[in-house]
């Protein structure tokens, strides 16, 4: 069913004549009486009939006209609610890691929860694998994901990414462990014998481990797995191995950091979403407001 056939037939019964309906849409009768012929072959039913020299509405023209002024009034509210000027509100879906939903995301949920009270922001912890693919599957509008300089993600022409912040990592040993800092590859090669632990639900860092191993000249015992961060420091407090964490964040007592160079290891994050999608202005917002806080990193 075409709005445009139902707004002509708006027009008729408002004005009683479809030269008048074609004056005013800047069109010609005929067009007219084809558009509301095709909507009564539409609906199966007649909707006009002769009165005169003119035509009226039947009884049902008349009801589909007053359905027609609620559906019209309906796609013009969502037009302006889609539109890029648009003031955003309604339902945001977001899936990401627990870094950029705890650091980035929950503040600007806050800030604009008086500012835009009919958005809502629903949020999801998910590795980046995980997000992308309910992004994939259309169960989100937004995905929060990151990759490593040395292991980066593939590209998908399906979405578009815009990039967030960058942050540097380094190796988590511990604190008593008689190391000197050096390069990545001398850092790396003294704990050649050590066990190492890795993400639970993602690859990446494994990915960056293996390829500086092998550029040091051995090959990594992995043995652990951890999610959490805080849980990797705690299994590196235990004795049970060593892994990467990011610099410049709080480590605890028993867990010294030490930095990377040459090769520099470094997480860079990300804002994914589907073409299409971009312009719909709780999408642009939010991913707009990412850059901001990104900025200040």
């Amino acid at each position: 069913m075409e709005t445009r056939r139902l707004q002509m037939l708006v027009e008729l019964s408002r004005l009683g004549s479809m030269r008048a309906v074609a004056d005013l849409l800047s069109t010609t009768t005929s067009t007219v009486s084809q558009q509301i012929a095709a909507l009564a072959d539409d609906m199966g039913t007649a909707l006009t009939e002769p009165h005169g020299r003119l035509v009226r509405l039947t009884p049902a023209g008349r009801r589909l006209a007053e359905h027609a002024v609620t559906i019209l009034s309906a796609v013009e509210t969502a037009r302006l609610d889609l539109a890029p000027e648009g003031e955003p509100n309604g339902t945001l879906r977001v899936a990401g890691f627990a870094t950029a939903i705890r650091t980035h995301l929950l503040p600007i949920v806050t800030a604009l929860a008086p500012s835009h009270p009919r958005l809502r922001i629903l949020v999801r912890e998910h590795e980046p694998a995980e997000a992308l693919q309910l992004l994939a599957e259309d169960a989100t509008d937004l995905a929060l994901t990151y990759d490593y300089n040395l292991a980066p993600a593939a590209e998908d022409p399906a979405v578009s990414a815009t990039a967030l912040w960058t942050a540097p990592w380094g190796l988590g040993v511990p604190a008593q462990a008689d190391v000197r800092e050096g390069t990545t590859l001398e850092v790396f090669a003294r704990f050649a014998e050590h066990d190492w632990i890795v993400n639970s639900r993602n690859t990446a860092d494994e990915t960056v481990i293996r390829t500086l191993a092998s550029m040091a000249g051995f090959t990594p015992r992995i043995t652990h797995q951890a999610d959490s961060l805080d849980l990797v420091q705690s299994m590196i407090t235990a004795g049970l191995g060593v892994g990467l964490l990011p610099l410049g964040s709080g480590t605890f007592p028993a867990v010294r950091l030490l930095p990377l160079t040459a090769p520099d290891v470094a997480l860079r994050s990300y804002a994914v979403a589907r073409h299409g999608r971009l312009d719909w202005p709780p999408l642009a917002l939010v991913t707009d407001l990412l850059v901001r806080r990104s900025r200040l990193v």
